[in-house]
């Protein structure tokens, strides 16, 4: 196990490290000088020069890329050119928000994904079933940019039951987190119903139901236990790409965390923002990709990591 552990952390190194250098390459391509943005366009050219020479965009870009990477290796993401105030501090700032909508939104999915799933899957082909796998095409077709704007108008405006934006409580939070979750609830739904169904024919199920085990402990204690498998994998490998998607519901829904920080930092060509936020999620992602790889072997003993 520990050899295990040390081979995937060294693996992501190398992995970080392409992520930062294609980042760092794609954002300083990208159509747009930060000097313009910051100044305007009637700034005089000598204010121009100055702001440019003090905040180092004045030099080649392969020294500026050497200053990324050693500022990299003291784990410094360097600092903000609008604020001025380190990166990682400003996505500390934000993170908080980030975790907890992308925590209600598992939560929320996993609430309404696997117990429609394990429903879905006794009463297979019935209208349950029918309906759940409707709905679950439904979900993973709707993009979040549609969704969340549909959902402000039907239950923020019309009905005005949530507020339209912002954090503040738990109201604040159900709409994006709905939003966020939609598509991974649709695909729980549907990978339980599967998985379910798989572990149903196996013959220690048959061989319980014929020694007289409750159809409750039957199906919750032995057939869900082992179904969690490929379900632990969809969660983990979604909740990477549920921290990608709050670019689009933060900015929808004005939820301050580093999706929104990641927006503004494209929108204004801020170079270290966008890489210390990209760096950021690779990061979370890969590390999410390993401890889904240790809940297998808590979810199921009979899985070895080696």
């Amino acid at each position: 196990m520990f050899n295990y552990l040390l081979r995937r952390i060294l693996l992501m190194i190398p992995v970080l490290l392409g992520v930062a250098t294609l980042t760092f390459f794609l954002i300083h391509f990208v159509p747009g000088d930060p000097i313009d943005i910051m100044l305007g366009d009637q700034a005089s050219n000598v204010d121009k020069a100055a702001l440019r020479t003090e905040l180092g965009l004045d030099q080649p870009l392969g020294v500026q890329y050497k200053k990324f990477l050693l500022g990299l290796t003291k784990f410094d993401l360097g600092k903000s050119l609008y604020s001025k105030k380190p990166v990682a501090s400003e996505i500390g700032e934000r993170l908080p928000a980030t975790m907890e909508l992308a925590f209600a939104a598992v939560f929320i999915s996993m609430l309404i994904g696997i117990p429609l799933g394990v429903l879905a899957s006794i009463k297979q082909y019935g209208f349950l079933d029918n309906s759940v796998l409707v709905g679950g095409l439904l979900g993973m077709s709707l993009p979040g940019f549609w969704t969340g704007p549909m959902m402000i108008l039907i239950f923020s405006i019309y009905l005005d039951i949530f507020p339209v934006s912002g954090r503040g409580g738990l109201f604040h939070v159900i709409l994006p987190a709905v939003c966020l979750g939609l598509s991974l609830s649709a695909i729980l739904m549907r990978m339980t119903r599967a998985s379910m169904l798989e572990v149903n024919k196996e013959d220690y199920i048959r061989t319980a139901i014929s020694k007289g085990v409750p159809k409750s402990q039957v199906l919750f204690k032995h057939a869900l236990r082992n179904a969690l498998i490929p379900i632990i994998t969809i969660v983990g490998l979604q909740f990477g790409a549920l921290l990608t998607g709050t670019v689009i519901t933060e900015t929808i829904f004005d939820w301050p965390g580093i999706g929104s920080l990641f927006y503004e930092g494209i929108q204004q060509r801020n170079y270290p923002v966008v890489q210390g936020c990209v760096l950021f999620i690779s990061f979370t992602y890969v590390t999410v990709n390993l401890l889904t790889d240790l809940a297998y072997a808590i979810a199921n003993p009979r899985v070895r990591l080696s």
